[in-house]
């Protein structure tokens, strides 16, 4: 990480000055416009020209800090603050993100992480969480020059919670933007239909997304990034064997939790699997683990576990405040009593079908805790932690393909026995009755 007084002196070498003067508050949304069209953006699959984030640098002496990002071409921003947790939002257009291992701050100043990614189809967003209030001022930005792109030149300076509660709050043009997206993303989702006639639906969601990395293992390994090629992996092998098989995402996109439930329930699912890899203080943790829906939860550690996962919109900056919230209502007595027990024969089952490919986790595999993404009261659903990145044998061997193939095929392996099982009582049921 590069020291303050570093950035401070380059940024000031190209013009600037050597300690930015602060502008005004910019906490109820900036928007900054960057310079004139260069032509060094990068083409899309689709031909679409996407400017580039090539860089970042992050600066934090504890009582300022700045954060610079370095982009090809420009294109307009908006900057604000939300409260609960306190962060800095940067919300802009789609952008290509090509920072190659991007330093991370101490987490002892003003900043306290910060995530960058997809946001939705078309905008991109960067989230600055603080351990501090802090405003930002308003941003400079650094023509190009001496081989490099635009530079954003954010400065941080503390301020008191009252004072960041009262700047703190969504833009009203951004809250109506949010508001017709997940309009539009209801409209999508009803129109998904049904599997094909005579298949069985199964939902595969792969956690996080976009924005929101998840965990990051030791070595820099992204949760999100795993659980996509995953979700790939156990899609083609269901696919072979006859099932009718849909993602949530199968790109590196945030999906709202709330959105994820509402595909299951529009195509009528028969079964719904959330793919996760978990992260642990202790780095001895390791092992998979299969998780059910319970409001009460298995022990402290599976509540700890769901609220840190049910925080998934929060940390990717979504707008509460515009969605519907029949998920979050749900209770687990309203719930399918056939649901939650065709939930758990899955869940045992998948722990002992991964438990012939990888390690399990010794004490209590298969355990329960209130997941938002396990809600929908007429859908069988699972997650499933595959790992501990924070371990490093886990972490290591999550990195191989071969691995990612064994785990795959343990899961079809227990969707299989599922539904064989779910068929010999239909059956069963069916004669009793005659």
């Amino acid at each position: 990480m590069a020291t303050l007084a570093g950035i401070l002196v380059v940024v000031g070498s190209l013009g600037l000055p050597a300690t930015a003067q602060p502008g005004p508050s910019t906490t109820t949304g900036t928007d900054i416009a960057i310079g004139p069209a260069e032509t060094q953006a990068s083409r899309t699959d689709a031909g679409n020209v996407l400017p580039v984030v090539l860089d970042a640098q992050v600066a934090d002496d504890g009582d300022h800090a700045r954060f610079v990002v370095e982009v090809s071409d420009p294109f307009r921003m908006r900057l604000f603050t939300l409260a609960g947790p306190d962060r800095i939002v940067i919300d802009m257009p789609e952008v290509l993100w090509r920072l190659d291992r991007p330093p991370r701050p101490s987490g002892g100043g003003l900043i306290r992480s910060y995530r960058y990614g997809l946001f939705r189809a078309g905008n991109s967003r960067l989230v600055i969480d603080l351990n501090r209030p802090a405003t930002a001022a308003e941003p400079l930005v650094v023509p190009p020059s001496h081989g490099k792109g635009y530079r954003i030149v954010i400065d941080l300076e503390p301020v008191s919670q009252p004072k960041f509660r009262e700047l703190a709050g969504w833009p009203s043009d951004l809250k109506r933007r949010e508001q017709a997206a997940v309009r539009q993303s209801d409209s999508r989702t009803a129109s998904y239909g049904h599997g094909s006639a005579g298949r069985r639906v199964v939902v595969i969601d792969p956690g996080h997304g976009g924005i929101d990395s998840g965990t990051v293992g030791i070595d820099g390994f992204m949760e999100k990034d795993l659980v996509l090629d995953e979700a790939l992996r156990l899609q083609a092998e269901l696919t072979k064997r006859r099932y009718t098989v849909r993602l949530t995402r199968d790109t590196d996109v945030y999906v709202p939790l709330q959105e994820r439930v509402s595909i299951a329930r529009a195509l009528d699912a028969d079964l719904f699997i959330s793919l996760h890899a978990d992260s642990n203080p202790d780095t001895s943790v390791s092992g998979a683990s299969v998780y059910t829906l319970s409001e009460s939860g298995s022990d402290r550690e599976a509540a700890a576990l769901a609220r840190k996962e049910n925080q998934s919109d929060v940390i990717a900056g979504v707008d509460l405040s515009a969605e519907s919230t029949p998920v979050a209502s749900i209770l687990i007595g309203l719930a399918q009593r056939d649901t939650l027990n065709r939930s758990s024969r899955f869940a045992q089952s998948a722990v002992a079908s991964l438990s012939h490919t990888t390690d399990i986790l010794a004490r209590e595999p298969h355990r329960s805790a209130a997941f938002v993404v396990l809600k929908a009261p007429d859908v069988p659903a699972v997650l499933i932690e595959m790992g501990y990145l924070s371990n490093p044998h886990d972490c290591a061997r999550a990195r191989t393909s071969g691995w990612r193939d064994g785990i795959a095929s343990a899961i079809a392996d227990a969707v299989d026995r599922q539904f064989e099982v779910n068929s010999a009582r239909a059956a069963a049921n069916k004669q009793a009755a005659e």
